[in-house]
C-alpha cells in the first residue's frame, strides 16, 4: 500500500520519469570540475538536501545548462513523496500548456481547478523559469501563483538558467526578497561534458600555449628607453591582473606590439591553477554564434551565448576586425554590457583606435573604475635577430 501511494504521488507530481533524481544519485563533487567549482557543487547539494528533510520559505536554484538544477529540484520532490506528501514537479513552459489545455471543451478538469491545484500545491517545484514565451497572459498567471504562494509562505522550489535582471520585475520582486528565498548559484558546467577538459570548445587558447610571461620578449636594447619602459609597465600590469583578476584590462597598440601575446599569457597563468579562461579572437567568437543559427547545430543560440558572456575569465582578441554589421554590434554590446554590469574579468585587445569602436563598447573600456586600459608605445615586432639572440618566431 505505501509503494501504491508513493507511485500514485509521483503520478500526480509529474515525478514518474524522475524518479531516478534523487539526492543519493546526486554526484556532489561534480565530473572533472576545478576545486573551487567542486566546493560550489558541494554546498548547492548540501543546502538541497537540508531544504528536502524541511521544505519551508522558497529555494532558488541559478545555474547554467546541464548543471544539476534539475537533479537537485527533482530530488526534492522525490524526497517528499517518499514522506507519503505530495509535491508537483513541472517545467514553467508546461505549466502554461497544462493551463491552456483547460479551456479545450474536452478538459477533464476546468481551468479554475487547475490552476488551484498548481497555487497551492504543498510543494512546488518550478522548473526552468524564463524559458516560457513571455506573453502578457503567461507573465499574468506566473505572476498570480508565484504571488499567492510568496503572500501564503508557501514551500516553492524554482530553477533558473538566467539572471535576475532578466526576469520579469513582478516576478523577481517576489524571487529576491531575503526573509523568504534563498539563492543558490551554481557554477559547475554541463556534466554530459564529463571526461572533456574544462576549458570552453570555442578557446583558442591551445593555439597560444607558448606565449607565456616566460617566453615574452621584453625587446631589451631594441626599442628607445620610453617605449622600452612602456613595454616592461604592460608585462608588470599583466601579470598583476593574472595574479588577482578583477576588472577589466585593455590592451591597445600596432598589429605585432605584443598586446595579443600578453593577453594569452594572462589567460594561461591562470589555466595553470586551474581556472579556466576563454581566450577568442573576436571575428571567431561572431563565426561561432551564428553557426548556432545551422538546423543541424546541436547547441541553442542561447546556451553557446550565455556560456560566452557569464565565462569566469573571458580574453577578446582583435577587437574590431569583425565585421561591423548590427547583429555583430548588437551582440558584441549585450556581452561587453553583462560583463560591464556583473564586474566579470575580462581582458580586451585592440589595434583600432578607441574613438573608432562602437560607442557603446568604448564607453564601458574608458571606464577607469572598471577598466585599466593600457596603450602600448612599442612598434610591431619585426623579428629582426639580435647578437645572442635567435630569431623570434
Amino acid at each position: 500500500m505505501a509503494q501504491e501511494r508513493i507511485a500514485h504521488l509521483r503520478a500526480i507530481g509529474n515525478l514518474e520519469t524522475l524518479a531516478r533524481m534523487t539526492l543519493d544519485t546526486f554526484v556532489p563533487e561534480g565530473h572533472g570540475l576545478q576545486p573551487e567549482k567542486q566546493e560550489n557543487l558541494r554546498r548547492a547539494y548540501e543546502a538541497a538536501r537540508a531544504y528536502a528533510e524541511n521544505p519551508s520559505g522558497w529555494l532558488l536554484l541559478k545555474g547554467g545548462y546541464g548543471c544539476g538544477k534539475t537533479h537537485l529540484a527533482a530530488a526534492i520532490a522525490n524526497r517528499a513523496v517518499e514522506r507519503g506528501q505530495p509535491a508537483l514537479f513541472i517545467t514553467v513552459p508546461d505549466l502554461l500548456d497544462h493551463l491552456r489545455a483547460a479551456f479545450s471543451p474536452s478538459s477533464p478538469a476546468g481551468y479554475d481547478e487547475r490552476f488551484e491545484d498548481v497555487r497551492t500545491a504543498p510543494l512546488l517545484i518550478l522548473d526552468d523559469l524564463g524559458t516560457e514565451s513571455p506573453t502578457p497572459w503567461a507573465q499574468e498567471k506566473l505572476f498570480q501563483i508565484l504571488n499567492y504562494r510568496y503572500n501564503a509562505r508557501l514551500p516553492t522550489v524554482i530553477t533558473t538558467n538566467h539572471e535576475l535582471e532578466e526576469i520579469a520585475l513582478r516576478i523577481r520582486s517576489r524571487l529576491v526578497d531575503p526573509d523568504l528565498t534563498r539563492t543558490i548559484t551554481i557554477l559547475a558546467r554541463d556534466y554530459r561534458a564529463a571526461g572533456e577538459a574544462d576549458q570552453h570548445a570555442l578557446s583558442s587558447l591551445h593555439l597560444h600555449g607558448g606565449q607565456t610571461f616566460g617566453t615574452f620578449d621584453p625587446r631589451k636594447g631594441e626599442l628607445p628607453q620610453e617605449e622600452m619602459e612602456n613595454l616592461s609597465r604592460a608585462v608588470e600590469v599583466a601579470r598583476a591582473f593574472a595574479a588577482n583578476p578583477e576588472g577589466w584590462l585593455a590592451f591597445t597598440g600596432d598589429h605585432g606590439c605584443g598586446k595579443t601575446h600578453l593577453a594569452a599569457a594572462i589567460a594561461n597563468d591562470r589555466a595553470q591553477h586551474n581556472h579556466p579562461a576563454l581566450f577568442v579572437i573576436v571575428p571567431d567568437l561572431l563565426d561561432y554564434l551564428r553557426a548556432a543559427f545551422n538546423p543541424q547545430s546541436v547547441v541553442s543560440f542561447d546556451k553557446r551565448f550565455e556560456e560566452v558572456r557569464r565565462v569566469a575569465l573571458l580574453v577578446l582578441d582583435d577587437l574590431g576586425t569583425e565585421s561591423a554589421t548590427p547583429w555583430a554590434r548588437e551582440k558584441l554590446y549585450q556581452i561587453f554590457d553583462y560583463r560591464y554590469n556583473a564586474r566579470l574579468p575580462t581582458v580586451i585587445t585592440t589595434a583600432t583606435p578607441i574613438e573608432e569602436l562602437d560607442p557603446r563598447l568604448a564607453t564601458r573600456m574608458l571606464d577607469a573604475s572598471r577598466c585599466t586600459l593600457f596603450a602600448i608605445l612599442a612598434p610591431a615586432y619585426r623579428g629582426t635577430p639580435r647578437r645572442g639572440r635567435k630569431p623570434r618566431r
